[in-house]
């Protein structure tokens, strides 16, 4: 189970502006599960090292969240589209209702469409 979602989203938009070997402990670290005492086994150094690297990261990502507020306007503009694909739902559900017009059928189908396209986070 991962350690912390926070860090993980950090990791997801900021994690290519660290050294890779920041990047990999962390990955190792929150998204492998892996102890301080496995990577530094892993790494060939101490325990320590470990703990001082990534904890150096997670410094550096949330400087750079501070700076840059990406995962901040991600989360802003996901909520925004389910939002809106909920009301596409409503609006749906009233043309039920209301003798089913296949044009707002057919709208409301595409704006849940663009939702779904828009909140993908590999865009």
């Amino acid at each position: 189970m991962a350690k912390n979602l926070d860090m993980i989203m950090l990791l997801d938009f900021y994690g290519e502006m660290l050294t890779v070997k920041q990047r990999d402990f962390l990955d190792f670290y929150y998204n492998d599960d892996l102890s301080l005492a496995e990577i530094a086994e892993n790494a060939g150094i101490t325990r320590q090292g470990v703990r001082d690297s990534i904890k150096r990261a997670e410094s550096q990502l949330t400087e750079m969240e501070e700076k840059l507020g990406f995962v901040d306007r991600f989360g802003r503009i996901k909520t925004g589209l389910d939002r809106i694909s909920d009301k596409a739902d409503a609006i749906n559900r009233e043309n039920l209702k209301c003798g089913l017009s296949r044009e707002i059928n057919d709208l409301t189908v595409e704006i849940k469409s663009l939702c779904g396209d828009l909140s993908d986070p590999e865009l």
